[in-house]
């Protein structure tokens, strides 16, 4: 496979801006929701913007406005967001396996920032070694609207009346629905756990020592506690992944 050149590729980068654009949309329409729940914890329009452009990550930045809302630690905080987003240690790993081994590190760095869902799966769609300049097409030009998003979000959740902020508010629950719903259709297992995650959320606002404990501490408990389980569990066949990566 033939090498990239780290300059500038033009062609490369206003590639990754078209395609970046529709992911932007679909930013805006989330981050919009997440700004409602931001307002909820107290941020300014400022700070709600520059929390979704230092983390664009629904789940992550969910973990982390809750655990803001209810005036948890700085530890707390970190750990909500570390183990919301660890699926991106995955990510980045795959990632890794198509870029040039020579490529200077810097390149690595900023690539390794604004690794999502959407812009990993453009990128690596790509054939051949990874031109780092398509992805930051795909990034300059879908982060804008992550960030915007959760800024008008808090905005209007600062005049909106309080039943039009609670309706918006649900948006967010309907992203966690989309997320969800389509693997679970697909795998039984899937679909247990996710009702036995449920479950346990409901129980542990019972259990008298463990509803004391903020809702983004029960979070990363459960998270951490309910994932291993499962790995243990119901491990992926190897045979499996070839087969759904087809």
């Amino acid at each position: 496979m033939a090498k990239y050149s780290f300059r500038f590729h033009k062609q490369a980068f206003l590639r990754g801006l078209k395609d970046g654009v529709p992911i932007s949309l679909g930013y805006f329409a989330v981050s919009f929701s997440l700004g409602i729940l931001a307002k909820k914890a107290g941020l300014l329009p400022f700070q709600g913007f520059l929390a979704s452009l230092l983390c664009n990550a629904s789940a992550g930045e969910y973990a982390a406005f809750t655990v803001i809302a209810e005036n948890g630690t700085y530890i707390a905080i970190a750990l909500a967001t570390l183990v919301a987003n660890a699926r991106y240690f995955l990510m980045s790993a795959a990632f890794a396996q198509r870029l040039d081994p020579e490529m200077p590190f810097f390149h690595r760095f900023l690539l390794a920032f604004d690794m999502t869902d959407e812009i990993f799966g453009v990128s690596i769609s790509k054939e051949g070694l990874l031109n780092p300049w398509y992805t930051y097409g795909a990034v300059i030009a879908a982060l804008p609207g992550w960030s915007v998003g959760t800024m008008l979000g808090i905005i209007a959740g600062s005049f909106l009346p309080v039943r039009a902020v609670s309706a918006l508010s649900v948006a967010l629950y309907g992203m966690f629905f989309a997320v969800i719903i389509p693997p679970a259709r697909k795998s039984k297992i899937i679909a247990g756990i996710i009702a036995v995650c449920f479950a346990l959320s409901y129980v542990c606002t019972l259990i008298p020592w463990v509803r004391d404990l903020s809702e983004g501490t029960r979070t990363i408990i459960l998270t951490v506690v309910l994932s291993s389980a499962a790995a243990i569990l119901f491990p992926r066949k190897e045979q499996e992944e070839t087969e759904e990566r087809a």
